[in-house]
Parts: structure tokens; sequence; C-alpha cells
């Protein structure tokens, strides 16, 4: 059984359908408590950083995710999710030196595109629509998928993890190269939604619906 984390903040009914589609089984996590008899959890996300944390942690599910990253059970974070893995973000702080704390499963920070920083903002952001992503390590995530496979992003902050060749699986392009998805342990996180990347995306979730 695969649970999908309730915190106000998740596209929760894409990423059950695409589950469903791929003869999986998942449920939706409204308790903390819940998660003592899930096998994988998924933390989806959309919205802001801040907002995001502070749901969490008014919900109990702050503390109660790192116990269950330390059981050894698989979880999943998606876009928002993936980023609040992370030791804090500069999305909703005061200053870059002062970021929002995120849940601390991961050594790193969320920071936001600057497009005068690519061509005198020639970039676009949000960074929306399709990508391509490209890997070099052996994900289970990402294991059938053809390298240069196009996913579907929605984000105006990314991941800079603090040790990316330990924890980044796969980067994307934009301007610059950041990464797409990662892979630590028992942790994955995709910064684009596998489930609405069609074919390459539900790849993904049947992948961890076995992992």
């Amino acid at each position: 059984m695969i649970g999908v984390i309730d915190y106000q903040m998740g596209n929760l009914r894409s990423v059950l359908k695409a589950i469903e589609h791929v003869d999986g089984q998942a449920k939706v996590i409204s308790q903390p408590s819940e998660l003592d008899d899930i096998e994988r959890l998924i933390l989806p996300g959309v919205g802001a950083f801040g907002d995001g944390m502070a749901n969490l942690k008014r919900l109990g599910f702050d503390a109660k995710i790192k116990s269950y990253i330390q059981s050894g059970r698989p979880m999943l974070g998606i876009c928002l999710g993936m980023q609040l893995l992370f030791d804090g973000s500069d999305e909703d702080a005061p200053s870059s030196a002062s970021p929002v704390p995120g849940l601390s499963l991961l050594a790193g920070k969320v920071v936001r595109f600057e497009g005068h920083a690519y061509g005198r903002g020639k970039l676009k952001v949000p960074h929306m629509g399709w990508n391509t992503i490209r890997w070099d390590r052996d994900d289970p995530l990402l294991r059938g998928l053809p390298q240069q496979a196009a996913v579907y992003f929605v984000h105006c902050y990314y991941c800079v993890p603090d040790q990316p060749q330990a924890t980044a699986s796969a980067m994307t392009d934009y301007g610059a190269s950041i990464c797409a998805s990662l892979w630590h342990g028992n942790l994955w996180g995709t910064q684009f939604h596998p489930e609405k990347s069609q074919r390459i995306g539900l790849q993904m979730l049947a992948n961890f619906a076995v992992i």
C-alpha cells in the first residue's frame, strides 16, 4: 500500500489515479498515525514552501515523516514535496542567509531561478512545461526509461544538494544544469510531476510501487 499525504498542498487525485492506472494500491493519509501501516509513502506538493512546512507541522506530519524514514521504508517527494526534504528554502524567507527551515532529511537548499543570470531574462520563470532529463546513476525509480525522456515541470525554485553526486539522480537543463530528481537511501524525489508526465511518469510510479 502506498500512502499519499494530505497536508492541503498536494494534487492528491491525480497522484492516486496515476498509481491506480499502473495497478498500484494507494490511499490518502490524513492522520500521522496512519503512516505506521504504510509500506511506501508519497509527499506530493503544489504551492509555497513556507505554507507546506507550516501545514506539515500543524498536522503533526513533520516528526512522523522523520520516524518513517528512519524505519527504512521508501518515500517519494514530488515537486514541492521534494523541496521540503531539504534543510531549507529561500522561498518565503526574509533573506537568503535565513532560509525557511525544511524537514532536513537531505542536506542542501532550495533557491529561485534568476532569469537575469541566464541571458538577460530570456528564460521564463516559472519553469513550466516539458523538458528532458538525463542521468548516469542506476536509480531504481528510472529503470526502463530512455535517456532524454521528457517530463512535465512547474516550478520557480529548485533544489541544490550539498552533495549532488550522492543525492541527485537525474538532471535537466534550464539556463543551467539543475537537479531534476534525487535518490538517497530510501528517499526519492522528483522536481517534475510524474502524474502529469504520461507514459514516462507512469513508469516511474510503477517502479516506485515495487522498490
